[in-house]
């Protein structure tokens, strides 16, 4: 059975960090792109970051695009999300996916995720001004 877990959510204030990770365990031959992905109540779930687990490829909306980082640690399974600079409108909680496919970066758009094949529960993130 495959699996993601989230870590390292909290609230922060603006201008600030946090770094996020997501555990896979249980093996999955839909795992060739990790990404993450956020949501609040009142908009629709938009991509964050996607990165490439064979060949480190990564891809950002353009939102985050010089504030966060994605990495990986293959020997532990585990995607990391650095965010820097964080802003009010980063306030969501996030969720890590896996995808069979990055398809360039697509499956970060509208409609985000559709091609995930795994989510994890989440995780929130709170940036106070």
């Amino acid at each position: 059975q495959v699996q993601l877990e989230e870590f390292g959510g909290g609230s922060v204030q603006a201008g600030g960090s946090l770094i996020l990770s997501c555990t896979v365990s249980g093996y999955t031959d839909s795992g060739r792109c990790m990404g993450w992905f956020r949501q609040t109540a009142d908009k629709e779930r938009e991509g964050v970051a996607g990165i490439y687990v064979r060949g480190g490829t990564t891809h950002y909306a353009d939102s985050v695009k010089g504030r966060f980082l994605i990495s990986q640690d293959n020997a532990k399974k585990t995607v990391y999300l650095i965010m820097t600079n964080l802003k009010s409108e980063d306030t969501a909680k996030y969720y890590c996916a896996t995808a069979a496919g990055c398809y360039a970066g697509s499956w970060l758009l509208s409609p985000a995720g559709a091609d995930a094949a795994y989510w994890g529960q989440g995780t929130q993130v709170t940036v106070s001004i």
